[in-house]
């Protein structure tokens, strides 16, 4: 096998890409091309045929800037991207986007392009796998028994979410992931040293890792280290690839105008010449295309041997097998029944609410995973008597993500992408802003992990203004298919954990309180399962159209309650409506709509502890808001309450106002 007419291939498919698209990062895909080839002729498990094999090895490229490398790869390796693809490098509506996308492309195994999430996401992929080793191997048979590379440039380690989530990994053991790390000292602005002079080796030994170092260029280095670093199983390795960026450029490579930008015409058709390839554009030689073909039989093979020792494990152990096919599918059960009942009058904050239901849940489902930013105690997110996650325990299913927010969010995407679980993670609503990256991209991939936010306003109290996240609720419903529920008490807290995990297609944000609430007497209010279309009416004092709606979210939705209810004593005909989900109310048909917020009731109050931003939808120019536009103070919650307005007689007030 000649490996070096491989990487060059590679290599003048990615310049090709680039300078067709006149747009992309060439360097790159050019310098860890011959990394690549080894690691994909020769090592990586995986079956184009099949691209969602359980026990396929996981290929993450974190440097998502050089896409044109995965697609090269994929293209070569037998996916379906046709050349044509190539061609259409960041074009409308191509397979080959200008940085891996999830979902769009097969093969791609995330989606990658802001730094150092690929390596976050990488860690929770093996995770994933020892969550499964644990629980479904045997002895003698290893149904689950697969590899993590992930390709990083100096970038994913500057970046702080790589060295959260490389912390942690060490501090697991995480025998099963291989970093190769593109050390070629050069980035957007010019020499990294100019402000990046870590001792990688270093950093990486103190975080429990497996290091070695290589000439990136040198294929039987890179094969030996890759082979070293499968048989380290106690700890994850990473191999420091010293590459050259723009290999092969007479006149660009080892600088950093490579990086970022097309190498123009007369340097690609030079490239190629220098590297004893013909100029055609898009060249794939024969002998190429006959490697590639040989390993895509060698891993039918392989699939075809899993598939009869899974046959053989599954006749043994029927248990197991069953519970891997609830797993692998995500079949959430019918859970009305599961979920704990609540006292009415009781009074509960939502946070205590959601540990009950979720400890009720876990019973159900086996595959419902979870933990917190170091604030288990105050989220409520412990499952009692599930065990914990950790070095040399992987059975359980309670995660420790120690205080490493962004990382937390970064390894729970990589654990819902390699499949098996669903997973959620906890903090703070004010620390929603250390996991908005990842959350994000959740969103962008339509993953359905479940954030679980407690503390949810300025009735954090005493802790201050630093911890009360005033705008942080907007700034999650900005947030394009994300759903984002703010329960009003008990109940319709359970229910938010049913829509949550109904929900599929995206992220889910519940916000929870810190503060008690009362628990609505649902013999004399609506069920709470209302709460799956975003917003119902829960009381009205009168018949037909009222002449006043109060909107309200969350712990509003009690002061909004009473205020509505003294209005209505007084002969007033108003509706109060529970809107715990925006998101959810928009899915709803318009009748539905029309029916909770008739249009022809123009007088609007909303009530919600958080900023007015985006309320002007459901009240009107015209409307009434009682929000909270500034950031807050430190007094007791009560104290707060009553300084910012949020009490029932400002309510009521505000509202009596309005229907003079």
């Amino acid at each position: 096998m000649d490996l070096n007419l491989v990487a060059n291939t590679i290599r003048g498919l990615s310049m090709d890409g680039v300078q067709a698209a006149n747009s992309g990062h060439p360097g790159m895909p050019m310098g860890m091309a011959d990394v690549a080839a080894v690691l994909w002729t020769n090592y990586l498990k995986h079956n184009p045929k099949n691209p969602d094999w359980a026990d396929r090895d996981r290929f993450i490229l974190s440097a998502g800037h050089g896409s044109m490398l995965i697609y090269s790869l994929l293209h070569l390796a037998g996916y379906d991207l046709p050349i044509e693809e190539l061609k259409n490098f960041r074009q409308w509506n191509s397979k080959t986007a200008g940085h891996p996308e999830y979902g769009h492309t097969d093969g791609v195994e995330t989606t990658t392009g802001p730094l150092g999430q690929g390596c976050t996401n990488g860690v929770g992929m093996a995770i994933a796998e020892k969550m499964l080793d644990a629980r479904f191997n045997t002895a003698d048979q290893k149904v689950v028994d697969h590899f993590t590379y992930i390709m990083a440039s100096e970038g994913e380690f500057e970046e702080g979410v790589s060295h959260e989530a490389f912390s942690l990994a060490g501090n697991h053991g995480l025998g099963k992931i291989v970093v190769y790390y593109d050390q070629n000292f050069i980035s957007i602005e010019g020499d990294t040293h100019i402000t990046y002079t870590d001792d990688v080796t270093k950093r990486m030994e103190a975080y429990g890792w497996h290091v070695q170092e290589v000439d990136g260029h040198n294929h039987g280095e890179i094969a030996a280290a890759t082979e070293a670093a499968q048989s380290e199983t106690e700890k994850p390795s990473v191999i420091i690839c010293n590459t050259t960026i723009g290999f092969g450029s007479p006149n660009k490579a080892g600088g950093h105008d490579v990086h970022g930008a097309p190498l123009g015409e007369e340097e690609v058709v030079a490239t190629k010449k220098n590297l004893g390839m013909p100029e055609d554009k898009f060249y794939v030689p024969q002998e190429v295309r006959a490697v590639f073909a040989a390993r895509v039989e060698e891993m039918q093979k392989s699939e075809a041997d899993w598939n009869a020792l899974f046959d053989t494990w599954s006749s043994a152990n029927a248990d197991r097998a069953s519970e891997w096919a609830m797993a692998m599918a995500g079949d959430i059960p019918r859970l009305k029944e599961v979920l704990p009942e609540f006292e009415k009058g009781s009074s509960l904050a939502t946070r205590s609410a959601s540990g009950k239901v979720i400890n009720a849940l876990a019973k159900e489902l086996p595959f419902l995973v979870g933990g917190s930013a170091d604030l288990a105690p105050s989220n409520n997110t412990y499952m009692a008597g599930m065990g914990d996650i950790g070095k040399d325990s992987f059975e359980g299913r309670n995660f420790h993500f120690g205080v490493r927010e962004l990382g937390m969010a970064g390894i729970m995407n990589g654990v819902q992408l390699h499949g098996g679980f669903r997973i959620f993670g906890a903090t703070f609503l004010v620390f929603a802003d250390y996991v908005r990256p990842a959350a994000r991209l959740a969103a962008l991939m339509g993953l359905p992990v479940i954030y679980v936010f407690t503390h949810d306003s300025f009735c954090v109290g005493e802790d201050g203004p630093t911890h009360q996240p005033i705008e942080t609720c907007a700034s999650l419903r900005m947030i394009h298919n994300m759903t984002v529920i703010r329960p009003c008490d008990a109940t319709e807290t359970a229910f938010a954990w049913v829509a949550a995990l109904d929900n599929k297609a995206g992220p889910t944000a519940l916000l929870l309180t810190r503060q008690n609430l009362p628990t609505l007497d649902r013999d004399e209010y609506p069920k709470a399962c209302s709460l799956k279309k975003g917003a119902y009416t829960l009381w009205q004092s009168g018949e037909g159209d009222p002449e006043l709606l109060m909107i309200a979210t969350g712990s509003e939705v009690e002061i909004t309650l009473a205020a509505g209810q003294k209005l209505g004593a007084e002969g007033k005909n108003v509706r109060v409506i529970s809107m715990p989900s925006w998101e959810l109310f928009e899915k709803q048909d318009a009748d539905y709509q029309e029916s909770v917020l008739p249009d022809a009731v123009s007088k609007r109050i909303a009530v919600e502890a958080g900023t007015s931003f985006g309320w002007e939808r459901y009240v009107g120019r015209h409307g009434v808001l009682i929000t909270k536009d500034d950031f807050g103070a430190s007094a007791p919650f009560n104290v707060l309450q009553k300084e910012f307005g949020f009490t029932t007689e400002n309510v009521y007030e505000k509202a009596k106002a309005l229907l003079v």
